[in-house]
């Protein structure tokens, strides 16, 4: 039997299996067995290079070579079969550049290569039928002082978690990226589940979509066995929630290992944290639509009268071919905002600002710093943007992008805004800054410098990099000499 066989046969022993109490032991064994069958075949699929499957990407030496995608394309409308040539060594993943990285996902022929247009600005090939981005393409969004990444990727179809249409190849390049946006057409939603299909798919290749990592420690050991122990009440396991973390870890050949949970957690969740290579997409609190309070679209930012404060998820494109009731539905599901790329509505020139930029902004948690020289004006022109998906927005964070020397040689900041409790408020190297906040970093004196633990360490490791530039600028003029 296969592994895909064995990934039905438990789906199918899942659905038939009551939910409660008494049979929580057996569906989390089960779910561990069905999370450890989709790992291997990931595994198996992609040890043939390419990022598709082994059978359909055979692994070349030559560069010159070509083969077939996996997925022939068609376009019904047409009634024309089109049949794409690519490398095996072409990929879709791009160097990481600017503060953020997001990430279109969707169906083909949603609009993603539209909306990247009205985004960034790129120029990208778009057409009426299906497939028409074949590759990744970058571009940058710029807002608010700072350089946002936006990837146009191809579309994906049913089934791209496992390697259809070289989807595993997309998906693997949004799991690097920060946000995920997942455009939708409004049109087809009704009736075709896309928003649903997007959501499986992404969740049987390990990424989490609007959820945080449960507060849980788990470290594995060489010897002890399994120590179990939680801070709060674990409601969600069964009665015996020791036995079946132990059972869970038995299926991954785990025998020895601490597990600490401080919240409530389920049984899928104590699974991803014993896998480990799970990805989680952050969120914010609330979870409703941005709509005008009259319900209708809006089409500028100035007309909103509550800040924009929710993530956003999915965008529905192409509302202008629905109704106003179909509209309002799309709007009221959670993480969504509803527009149309080619009439406008919450969605401008790359230079304007719109709802769905700031959007974007919110869900990536960017924070704009400016920095101030000691007795002069702060420089406003040019921020220090933070992410707090990345590094963080602390002020440890901010020295780190500027020069490591200044977080070695830190000793306070002060800093103004909204952050301070007073103008200027004196901080240490974990205070949280907030957007557009003025910092002013001090350095330690020579004397504090002197008294460090690593001092002499510094400045051993000053001199040799000294005395090693000017060796190699002797050598050099040298050789020129002797050339």
């Amino acid at each position: 039997m296969g592994v895909m066989e064995k990934i039905k046969e438990i789906e199918a022993e899942m659905a038939r299996t009551q939910k409660n109490k008494a049979t929580n032991y057996h569906l989390g064994t089960l779910k561990a067995k069905l999370a450890k069958l989709r790992n291997d075949l990931l595994i198996e699929q992609g040890g043939g290079g390419g990022g598709g499957r082994k059978s359909d990407f055979p692994r070349l030496t030559n560069s010159r070579h070509f083969v077939l995608l996996p997925t022939t394309l068609f376009n019904p409308c047409t009634m024309y079969k089109v049949t794409v040539l690519i490398k095996p060594s072409e990929g879709f993943d791009v160097a990481r550049l600017g503060d953020a990285r997001v990430a279109l996902i969707g169906f083909p022929s949603v609009g993603k290569s539209t909306l990247q247009g009205s985004l960034t600005g790129t120029e990208s090939e778009a057409a009426a039928y299906e497939f028409t981005t074949l590759t990744c393409i970058p571009g940058t969004m710029h807002y608010k002082g700072s350089k946002v990444q936006v990837l146009d990727l191809p579309g994906i179809i049913e089934g791209a978690a496992h390697g259809k249409g070289r989807g595993r190849e997309v998906i693997a390049c949004a799991r690097n990226a920060d946000a995920i946006l997942i455009v939708l057409d409004a049109g087809k939603e009704g009736l075709n589940r896309h928003r649903e299909i997007l959501e499986n798919e992404l969740e049987t290749v390990g990424i989490r979509l609007n959820q945080r990592p449960p507060d849980v420690t788990f470290k594995k050991k060489s010897t002890g066995g399994v120590r179990f122990s939680s801070t709060v009440p674990l409601t969600k396991l069964g009665p015996e929630p020791e036995k079946l973390a132990t059972q869970i870890m038995r299926e991954y050949r785990i025998t020895s290992a601490d597990l600490l949970a401080r919240e409530d957690i389920t049984v899928d969740q104590l699974v991803d944290v014993i896998v480990g290579n799970r990805v989680y997409k952050p969120f914010t609190s609330s979870s409703h639509s941005i709509l005008h309070p009259n319900h209708q679209i809006c089409s500028d930012i100035t007309e909103l009268n509550a800040p924009l404060q929710l993530p956003l998820s999915y965008f529905y494109n192409k509302i202008d071919t629905i109704t106003i009731e179909e509209v309002d539905q799309l709007a009221r599901m959670p993480h969504s905002l509803v527009g149309s790329v080619a009439k406008g509505y919450n969605v401008g020139a790359p230079d304007e600002d719109d709802p769905l930029k700031a959007m974007i902004w919110k869900y990536l948690g960017l924070t704009r710093v400016y920095t101030k020289r000691k007795g002069q004006h702060p420089d406003l022109t040019d921020p220090v943007v933070l992410s707090a998906i990345r590094k963080g927005t602390s002020v440890k964070s901010l020295c780190q992008n500027v020069s490591t020397q200044m977080l070695r040689d830190f000793n306070f900041a002060l800093v103004w805004g909204q952050s301070a409790k007073h103008s200027p408020q004196r901080c240490g190297i974990n205070h949280e800054l907030q957007d557009e906040d003025v910092v002013q970093i001090v350095t330690k004196t020579n004397a504090q410098q002197r008294q460090s633990k690593n001092y002499q360490a510094i400045v051993q490791g000053v001199s040799d990099k000294y005395h090693k530039k000017k060796f190699d600028a002797k050598k050099k003029k040298q050789s020129k000499l002797r050339g």
